[in-house]
């Protein structure tokens, strides 16, 4: 079970790879250009997670983000898109928040079988490996998120980031 795919839009010196581990795993790597401190800090403060989340060549619109990043908390993002009548929300818990090097959470939208994520922080040197492990309740469920396109946008997403973080280098280095 080894399908590996690459969701770069363009060629970057730090691509993004999305690998198929298991009939019920997708994980996702890539290496961004700032320290683990300031990446933790786009994924968690909502403010800067607003700013690249949304890969923008979907169409989407990212309506309200609310976030309480602590174990035990909640989250909440509910997206619009011209498509669609209605608003997309997606939600779920953190089971676990180490400042700096792992975030997890629940996807409760799709009911209690929704997948759980882990993305796990790796300072090297001045780049973080950013690793997000998605563990699916099933096959079929990973199978139709792949198929839906919802796995598709991580390319976009990092390379977002990635443009955020020299701003936040930026921003850090003249204080």
């Amino acid at each position: 079970m080894d399908a590996r795919t690459e969701s770069e839009p363009t060629p970057m010196k730090n691509p993004t790879t999305a690998e198929r581990k298991s009939e019920r795993e997708l994980v996702v790597t890539r290496t961004l250009n700032g320290p683990a401190r300031i990446v933790f800090e786009a994924w968690t403060r909502p403010e800067l997670f607003r700013r690249w989340w949304v890969p923008k060549s979907c169409g989407l619109t990212l309506i309200s983000y609310e976030a309480d990043v602590r174990t035990g908390g909640t989250y909440r993002l509910v997206m619009g898109h011209p498509a669609s009548e209605q608003p997309l929300a997606f939600f779920g818990k953190y089971i676990e928040v180490t400042p700096h090097s792992r975030l997890v959470w629940t996807n409760d939208e799709g009911g209690e079988a929704g997948p759980v994520t882990t993305v796990t922080f790796e300072e090297k040197g001045d780049a973080t490996l950013v690793v997000v492990h998605d563990l699916h309740p099933s096959k079929e469920a990973l199978d139709e998120a792949i198929a839906s396109g919802s796995t598709s946008g991580w390319g976009e997403q990092f390379a977002q980031l990635d443009e955020l973080l020299v701003t936040l280098g930026e921003s850090v280095g003249r204080s």
